[in-house]
């Protein structure tokens, strides 16, 4: 028997950074994002013995734990030994883990947290544990935040968990996660004159975001700002999504990524405002790095007449435009019955 779990990972549209601690628990922060057909999987394979193993392809690592081990977070493979350590009863099975991901963690698209919640699915399947997917996703932010202190955002982890357009409210004692009912043409658009592309270089999300903490407890003015700009154009996006009014989509998402800058001075380089200028002079309406910034993928609004132009001039820069559509679900997890490979022969 197999246990299988795929999450998906996310684009955030806006409100990004005032998801970050300690904002959210002082003046409440707020997300508009949607989660995209690339994911974050897991299987799992119970064993006989009472051996762990396991199996990350996008890191190229194979770790073998017996009984015995503790689990001792090191810097290798900590989000999985912090999770089955949350997780698995001390008097455990064995198992097998195979963990890979769509996109590498340092992509802005969410890959490490939803990998967490992939994880969580798997070892809540595998001991029985009736998680809703409020749990899950809280289950996730402490493993991440609390139990390995590892600093940023408490959007991804609803996201992966929840799946779909969601506005999502980082309240100071709870999150909400509020599900749009966006109509057909409105997501059709949207996804026509969307263009997600890879820059060609990853990033560091702790050092973008320890900056940006650092400059909201000193209370500096230009990050003050920016954070309570960016609650508002999320509200304004979300409304404007709601109303079927497209025809600003692309400023507000072009005014949301003016507020992000503003967050810390290593969100961008040259080489991203090289990349961005050049899609607005050839059409892109509006855009933004998803994620903490510095790297990673450029989300950008073209409408359709320019997308083509625009992806060309990109990719004569570097840049790799990616293939994507919406995924409007969470969290998935199944069960497969192992089977013997059949063999055919001929006489």
């Amino acid at each position: 028997m197999f246990i299988r779990a795929r999450a998906p990972l996310r684009i955030s549209l806006s409100g990004g950074g005032t998801d970050v601690p300690p904002f959210p628990q002082l003046e409440g922060g707020c997300v508009l994002s949607t989660t995209i057909n690339r994911y974050a999987y897991g299987t799992l394979q119970p064993r006989r013995d009472g051996n762990i193993c396991v199996h990350s392809l996008d890191f190229g690592v194979s770790v073998t734990y017996d009984p015995e081990d503790r689990l001792i977070y090191d810097g290798k493979l900590d989000l999985v030994k912090a999770a089955i350590r949350k997780l698995v009863a001390a008097e455990h099975r064995g198992f097998d883990l195979l963990l890979h991901s769509d996109a590498p963690p340092g992509s802005g698209l969410g890959a490490s947290s939803a990998m967490i919640v992939a994880l969580v699915g798997l070892l809540k399947e595998f001991e029985h544990l009736p998680l809703t997917d409020y749990e899950i996703a809280d289950l996730a932010c402490v493993i991440e935040r609390e139990e390995l202190g590892i600093e940023g955002g408490l959007q991804d982890q609803y996201a992966a968990a929840f799946g779909g357009f969601n506005y999502i409210e980082f309240l100071p004692d709870h999150v909400v996660v509020n599900p749009l009912k966006l109509s057909p043409n409105v997501l059709n658009e949207l996804q026509y004159n969307l263009m997600l592309c890879y820059t060609g270089t990853m990033r560091l999300s702790s050092h973008i975001l320890s900056d940006q903490i650092d400059r909201y407890e000193r209370k500096e003015a230009m990050t003050m700002l920016a954070l309570h700009e960016l609650k508002a154009l999320t509200v304004e996006m979300k409304n404007a999504l709601l109303r079927q009014q497209l025809d600003n989509f692309g400023e507000l998402l072009h005014r949301e990524w003016q507020c992000k800058k503003m967050l810390s001075s290593r969100i961008t380089n040259p080489q991203l405002d090289g990349l961005y200028a050049t899609a607005r002079k050839y059409g892109a309406l509006g855009g933004k790095i998803t994620g903490a910034g510095g790297g990673g993928y450029l989300l950008l609004y073209c409408p359709a007449e320019r997308k083509h132009t625009v992806a060309a001039k990109l990719k004569e820069l570097g840049c790799t435009i990616i293939d994507m559509s919406f995924e409007p679900l969470g969290l998935q997890t199944w069960r497969v019955n192992a089977y013997a490979p059949q063999v055919s022969t001929t006489e």
